[in-house]
């Protein structure tokens, strides 16, 4: 049987005692050798690492009083939609759209935007903007400027 996979948005629950006491135990345990799920009847089986740290991810975001989204890479987004996952506007969103920085579709008169999409040129960016103030770093040390004073120096 396969089972359905849609968009879902868990709220923090009303009383997270409970979820916040399990995710301080989270917190302090090391990576096991191998995570294991046990059931309501008893049967237990490994989990794979990369799902044991989402799992993690997801019960230090609830503790913390966020909710959190579970979508498939396929999932399409409106524009603000996808401009509130990127925290811009959606002028600028739009702007990003006409210029070819992300792919989007036309649905009658509107755009749609792949979630993967939107997580591509998060995560490009990201690096893109890591890479420039690595060099920047780079040149500053280069010209010796983590010497100089941070007040100018008056002449007159």
């Amino acid at each position: 049987m396969v089972a359905m996979i849609r968009e879902r948005t868990v709220l923090p629950p009303t009383d997270d005692s409970d979820l916040a006491r399990f995710a301080r135990r989270l917190a302090r345990v090391e990576e096991p050798a191998r995570a294991r799920l046990v059931g309501p009847d008893g049967s237990d089986m490994d989990i794979p690492d990369e799902l044991y740290g989402v799992l993690r991810d997801v019960v230090t975001a609830l503790s913390q009083g966020l909710a959190i989204t579970i979508a498939p890479h396929n999932t399409m987004l409106t524009t603000q939609e996808a401009a509130d996952l990127l925290n811009i506007s959606r002028p600028t969103l739009v702007r990003l759209l006409t210029d070819g920085e992300i792919s989007y579709t036309m649905r009658g008169r509107h755009r749609r935007v792949m979630l993967r999409d939107i997580l591509d040129y998060r995560d490009r960016t990201r690096r893109e903007r890591r890479q420039a103030l690595n060099q920047m770093a780079t040149d500053a040390e280069e010209d010796d400027l983590y010497n100089l004073t941070a007040t100018p120096k008056h002449t007159r």
